[in-house]
């Protein structure tokens, strides 16, 4: 796994919930030679998740490397994480999800639910987010700006916004 392709070093977090699998894919990590930066949280007792996405997220900014971030289903970590400037945490459950991620939308946190998925397959999740690599293609890079320009900008909708599609209430 410490090809030159893929990062040697990473930060992974998790809450409570993805103790477990945090450990298991740490494990795995540190045996084929990955550096990991352990944000926490360091065993079962109950914590809240956004304490330790924030974390993971300041982490991998500070750090300019991806980051694992695992709750009980993804969800709640991937709506905190995505929180901080500068992350593009998303939630992988599939091979599919974890490259596209990358190569499409530059995702820096994979996030995995611990209550949906088991080891090997968050194993193959993990090496396949990793291996990815953002393709830098006109229509991607575009698509990022727009989210950038979001992330700097507070969007207010006029009190007559419609969204498409749907009927005005008489």
């Amino acid at each position: 796994m410490a090809s030159p392709a893929v990062p040697t070093s990473i930060s992974i977090g998790s809450d409570h919930a993805g103790f477990e699998l945090k450990a298991a894919i740490m494990d795995r990590l540190l045996a084929v030679g990955t550096g990991v930066r352990d944000v926490g949280t360091y065993d079962t007792r109950p914590v809240d998740y956004p304490d330790y996405a924030v974390r993971l997220a300041l982490s991998v900014i500070a750090n300019s490397q991806p980051g694992i971030l695992i709750c009980g289903s993804g969800v709640g970590a991937a709506v905190a994480a995505n929180k901080v400037h500068g992350i593009r945490a998303g939630i992988a459950h599939d091979t599919y999800s974890a490259h596209q991620g990358v190569e499409h939308d530059n995702m820096n946190v994979l996030v995995l639910g611990a209550r949906v998925i088991g080891v090997e397959l968050a194993m193959e999740l993990v090496t396949t987010f990793l291996a990815a690599k953002f393709s830098k293609e006109d229509r991607h890079v575009r698509r990022l700006g727009k989210i950038s320009r979001l992330e700097n900008t507070e969007v207010d909708l006029p009190a007559t916004f419609q969204p498409a599609g749907e009927i005005p209430h008489a």
